[in-house]
């Protein structure tokens, strides 16, 4: 099992999401995030709005790592979003993100959010599951890919 696995909810991985923009993705996250862990979404925005702003956490071939750290925030949280149209993510490849993976750690987190995102660098750096989160029918189907990867 990964890291990832007890983290992600199911109602946390959304397919097909429609963003305009890296800001506007942010405002969606909040949006989830307040909804389904009741962290106030201005928070979550100003957290990774915060963090993008000291360089890009897209990694290339379309893939982002938004992250960031929130205050009250008890318990490590994420989400998974694939977006219908590509957005801009300065990303070091210039190639546009359509697959987005948001991670948010308490403030005073311990060590396990690296762990998490070098678990999750690790998983996109495989192009056959990047291919398969792409094709996935929906949302059951992408929790269940990133649920099934093993390390």
């Amino acid at each position: 099992m990964n890291l990832i696995t007890p983290l992600l909810r199911p109602a946390c991985v959304v397919a097909d999401l429609d963003a305009a923009s890296k800001k506007h993705l942010f405002e969606l996250a909040g949006t989830l995030f307040e909804q389904q862990h009741g962290t106030p979404a201005s928070e979550v925005f100003d957290s990774l709005f915060s963090r993008e702003k000291l360089g890009s956490t897209a990694l290339g071939y379309g893939i982002a790592i938004p992250h960031g750290r929130i205050k009250g925030l008890k318990d490590t949280a994420c989400a998974f979003f694939r977006l219908e149209t590509p957005i801009d993510f300065d990303a070091p490849d210039s190639l546009p993100v359509d697959l987005v993976f948001v991670l948010l750690a308490p403030a005073a987190a311990t060590d396990l959010h690296l762990q998490i995102l070098a678990e999750l660098a690790q998983m996109f750096s495989e192009r056959e599951m990047r291919e398969k989160l792409r094709a996935a029918a929906d949302t059951s189907e992408l929790h269940a890919l990133i649920a099934g990867w093993t390390p």
